[in-house]
């Protein structure tokens, strides 16, 4: 059953059906809205605003180190593309092309980006001629094309947003550093502003983007147990280099070419926020992120509502000037409707006020994250909602990452205890979580264990929890130990 505005409303619980909640959860917090155009979904004012806050929190990391925004056409020729084949073959399956224009038939067939490493590649090797012309540090906030087959809105989606960092140094030592560095700049946004620990790690070579010599990445487990990856890393070595010759030459008069490397992340990871942190009642956002972090809703009898509004507009203006991003819910809807509604769309704080909390010179701060109420003084309100805020993004992240605990699994060494871990989960409907396992580094033993029980290897931490010294697959010595898990 749906309400006067087409939404669903009541949320079937994730342990009924985790994609059903989801769709409900989204559509529910008015994040954003389906198109004629398959697999493309328009971002509503929430749902933009919560990308907004991602792209702040990033932009003003990456200036700070030193890069710098540019804009690159969405239109690649189709030659470019073959200039590295094996980025070609990456792609291919997902490129749309562009055909003809202005009723004529094109001489090219123009690609609707997938990502922009070749038409950079191209710039590249236009711009950079000499070592001072040495690092290039550039960063693009765009759309990207990939004609999925089965979408999802935020996660999976034929349009989306992003931004791709493309930089180019004169040795492989820089261009290195630069790769961890930007890593590490996705975990502090993530677990900081979105309150979703993550692990950072390598990728295997079946796992590895399109021409990169490797690939590092954060991956985040959801409420269902599996694993999106949050950010990636890249350091493409000297192929896109040698594919679009982007040479320079050195001190000692030698042309050299460049080292290169990308990096992004995209809107994913707003369905990644919501999957962590939502629950049976809907949306829950982190206040560092959320585009309302108090709603204030007047409660009691209208008829003493003039003296309520005495109060309540002040204290209003007092948050907005504190730099809270607050909201009056002044709708003739009942308190207890504007209570639920609020909750489904996962306002951090909802702070109540009536006749008598006037008399007593008091407010009411409820959490979303728990459910809890509080009462404080009317006068130092502001500042409790201020700290409630940062206790909330606090608490976020640590029942993010208690979940993330009790849902990875050290103990599991073998294939055969997988499978037999997986068909115990899966009978009673459970949360598979993740696996830690040992890996002798064959390809044959990676692809064996993705073949028998859908498991792929997320990343090999850079700090595993625990050191695996046998492969799951054949029992050889390990050469790696790596997360395991289901995957979006």
């Amino acid at each position: 059953m749906a309400d006067e505005k087409g939404f669903v409303k009541e949320i079937t619980p994730q342990s009924e059906d985790f994609s059903r909640w989801y769709i409900d959860t989204i559509r529910k917090a008015d994040l954003m809205d389906y198109t004629p155009v398959r697999g493309c979904i328009v971002f509503k004012p929430d749902g933009f605003e919560i990308w907004e806050r991602i792209q702040a929190a990033m932009d003003k990391r990456f200036k700070e180190t030193g890069h710098r925004n540019a804009y690159f056409p969405m239109l690649i020729p189709e030659s470019f593309f073959q200039k590295e084949k094996e980025h070609v073959e990456g792609f291919n399956p997902e490129l749309p092309w562009v055909t003809e224009a202005g009723g004529e038939k094109l001489e090219e067939r123009l690609a609707l980006r997938p990502t922009s490493e070749t038409i950079i590649g191209h710039m590249y090797s236009q711009w950079i001629q000499s070592y001072r012309d040495l690092p290039v540090l550039i960063n693009q906030w765009a759309n990207v094309f990939r004609w999925e087959k089965r979408t999802q809105p935020f996660l999976r989606t034929s349009e989306f947003l992003w931004q791709e960092g493309h930089t180019a140094h004169a040795t492989e030592e820089e261009a290195r550093q630069e790769t961890m560095q930007m890593l590490e700049i996705y975990r502090e946004v993530v677990e900081e502003v979105l309150a979703i620990p993550v692990w950072k790690g390598q990728k295997t070579p079946s796992e590895r983007f399109a021409g990169a010599v490797d690939t590092y990445s954060i991956e985040a487990m959801m409420k269902d147990g599996k694993a999106v990856q949050a950010g990636t890393s890249h350091y493409l070595g000297e192929n896109f280099a040698k594919g679009f010759e982007i040479k320079y030459l050195d001190r000692d008069n030698q042309f050299k070419y460049v080292h290169t490397t990308s990096w992004g992340t995209s809107t994913r990871l707003i369905g990644s926020m919501i999957m962590v942190h939502g629950d049976d009642r809907g949306l829950a956002l982190p206040p560092r992120v959320a585009p309302t972090q108090v709603v204030m809703i007047p409660v009691g009898p209208p008829k003493l509502r003039d003296k309520v509004m005495e109060k309540f507009d002040p204290l209003h203006d007092a948050l907005k000037a504190a730099g809270v991003r607050v909201r009056a819910d002044l709708r003739e809807e009942t308190p207890g409707w504007k209570f639920n509604e609020w909750e489904m769309r996962g306002v951090p704080i909802r702070l109540e006020i009536g006749p008598r909390d006037v008399d007593n010179n008091q407010v009411v701060l409820a959490r979303r994250d728990t459910g809890e109420k509080v009462t404080v003084p009317l006068d130092g309100a502001v500042e409790a909602v201020q700290n409630l805020l940062e206790e909330i993004q606090r608490n976020m992240f640590q029942k993010a990452l208690a979940f993330r605990e009790a849902h990875s699994h050290l103990e599991i060494n073998t294939l055969d205890e997988l499978k037999a871990y997986l068909d115990e989960v899966d009978s009673k409907n459970g949360i598979a979580g993740w696996v830690l396992a040992g890996w002798c580094g064959d390809d044959a033993c990676e692809a064996k264990v993705k073949e028998e029980t859908k498991f792929t290897s997320r990343n090999i931490p850079f700090e595993p929890p625990a050191t695996k010294h046998t492969c799951i697959t054949c029992g050889k010595e390990a050469k790696h130990t790596v997360w395991f898990a289901r995957a979006y």
